[in-house]
């Protein structure tokens, strides 16, 4: 676990409370404004961000991200400017965690060797990689641990207890509990499936468990809140933004604020959550 990460959890441990962790597109809609966003996360209430990185055929995604990718690749985002962006967050954030999200592709066309040590440099934490199951750790789970960054796999409702081991094998930083069956943002999960799902997870491993796929509101993530280890927040994000953005496509002095707004009032869910041991 990188220190960014383990400082965290762990102070949110002793706060008691979970972890709101956002998920917003690199470049989408413009560079200038996807950094401008990711700025403002932090002071808005996320606690930890993940980072989408565009793909052309990103198939676990719904249509918001799906379209949020395809805006940001059309307004010439790459791999190069996605770290470009993390490293000119980095310049006034040295401690919220980044995780970068997405598919292998792209990092393999960049280079594997070479993206794992530009990620670490521009200060990237952790990476999910929806794409690539634990019998390819080889490829990027292993050499990424190997270079000091978390590899953060997905559970989901179909993940039984004889997969678990393997899922959490080589697994860290957290286990990101995909709360519903399909692709994000598609329906709305249930809080009480949720608790028994993070309590059987907790039986397997020790790391914090997050859970998203479907969080849209504040009450939603204060229900989640109160099982799990963190609640993410993308499609919503995502959708956010596109409403604000002028009939041309491009940015309006709303589209920041339009995201932050609703970050604020997620923050304010998680915060008011009572929590309730799940296996924890």
């Amino acid at each position: 676990m990188t220190e960014r990460m383990d400082r965290r959890f762990a102070a949110l441990r002793r706060e008691g409370r979970a972890a709101l962790v956002t998920f917003t597109m690199a470049g989408d809609p413009d560079a200038a404004t996807s950094l401008a966003i990711l700025k403002a996360l932090p002071k808005a209430g996320a606690d930890v961000i993940e980072l989408g990185m565009p793909f052309t055929d990103p198939m676990a995604d719904g249509p918001a991200i799906q379209a949020a990718g395809l805006r940001a690749l059309q307004a010439g985002q790459d791999m190069k400017k996605t770290l470009a962006i993390v490293r000119e967050f980095r310049a006034g954030d040295d401690t919220t965690p980044i995780v970068l999200m997405g598919y292998f592709n792209p990092i393999y066309v960049y280079g594997v060797d070479k993206f794992l040590a530009d990620a670490k440099a521009a200060g990237v934490d952790g990476l999910i990689v929806v794409d690539l199951p634990p019998e390819e750790d080889g490829e990027l789970c292993l050499p990424a641990l190997r270079a000091g960054l978390n590899f953060i796999r997905l559970a989901t409702p179909t993940t039984d207890d004889k997969r678990l081991p393997a899922v959490l094998t080589n697994t860290s930083g957290f286990v990101y509990y995909v709360s519903i069956a399909g692709i994000t943002g598609a329906a709305a999960p249930d809080p009480g499936r949720v608790s028994g799902a993070v309590a059987r997870i907790k039986r397997h491993t020790g790391l914090p468990v997050c859970v998203g796929f479907g969080v849209r509101s504040a009450a939603q993530a204060r229900a989640i809140a109160e099982y799990a280890d963190g609640v993410v927040v993308g499609s919503a994000l995502v959708d956010a933004a596109h409403r604000s953005l002028g009939p041309d496509g491009k940015p309006t002095a709303g589209t920041v604020t339009a995201v932050t707004d609703l970050v604020r009032a997620l923050a304010e869910g998680v915060r008011g959550a009572r929590r309730v041991a799940a296996g924890a």
